[in-house]
């Protein structure tokens, strides 16, 4: 990969341009929400042809591409950081609410209702596998001590979720339960359903991690 030192002008210029359309393209869904994502409309914001635009991002697809894998490489990285500091399942369900309050439309874009017509290109799938990897990888150095279930068992057979992991099945059932927990959560304080309820999201969710981390019946 080349390096922003080892670029010339005209790369540099580039780069600095499809940041910038990234940039009004997050405006953008923060305003209206990603279906009416326009490349006109921000071509017409930086001063810019469409078809000048264009060259950038071969299409709306394209550019929705490019924010998705941001947004994936965002939060591995952050959970990766949080797992290299030691962090156990608890602190890495940390690190991912705080990355999500940060910009709740980067969440929203990659774990909310998909968006109509689009469909993300292969290498994304490898990326999301790191984030689950570290979960994974995090679940592992915990002792289950719960007794098995028909899903445990049903997931000896149906890992290809889990790639080539070593966890044996109730691993992998409680990193599972742990993830869509814990989105359920994010998902619906994100999308404003906990709003005039009264109560202290952070509260909900630190109780979520607690029930999840507690030992078994």
């Amino acid at each position: 990969m080349t390096t922003p030192d080892a670029q010339n002008p005209r790369e540099r210029y580039r780069a600095q341009v499809r940041t910038e359309i990234k940039g009004h393209a997050w405006e953008q869904i923060a305003t209206a929400g990603v279906s009416a994502l326009s490349l006109n409309a921000i071509a017409k914001r930086m001063g810019m042809s469409g078809p000048a635009l264009y060259r950038y991002f071969a299409s709306r697809d394209d550019l929705i591409t490019e924010l998705v894998r941001d947004a994936y490489r965002s939060l591995a990285d952050t959970l990766a950081t949080a797992s290299a500091a030691g962090a156990h399942p608890a602190g890495l369900a940390h690190a991912l609410r705080d990355w999500a309050l940060t910009d709740p439309q980067r969440y929203l874009l990659i774990y909310g209702t998909p968006v109509p017509g689009y469909h993300a290109p292969a290498d994304i799938t490898g990326i999301s596998d790191r984030i689950m990897t570290l979960l994974l990888d995090a679940w592992a150095g915990q002792t289950p001590d719960s007794a098995a279930t028909p899903f445990d068992a049903h997931l000896a057979d149906h890992r290809e979720w889990a790639g080539a992991h070593p966890g044996p099945p109730l691993v992998l059932h409680r990193a599972l339960t742990f993830w869509t927990r814990l989105h359920g959560v994010l998902s619906l304080e994100l999308a404003g359903h906990f709003t005039g309820m009264g109560f202290d999201p952070a509260l909900l969710y630190a109780a979520e991690v607690g029930d999840l981390l507690a030992p078994g019946p």
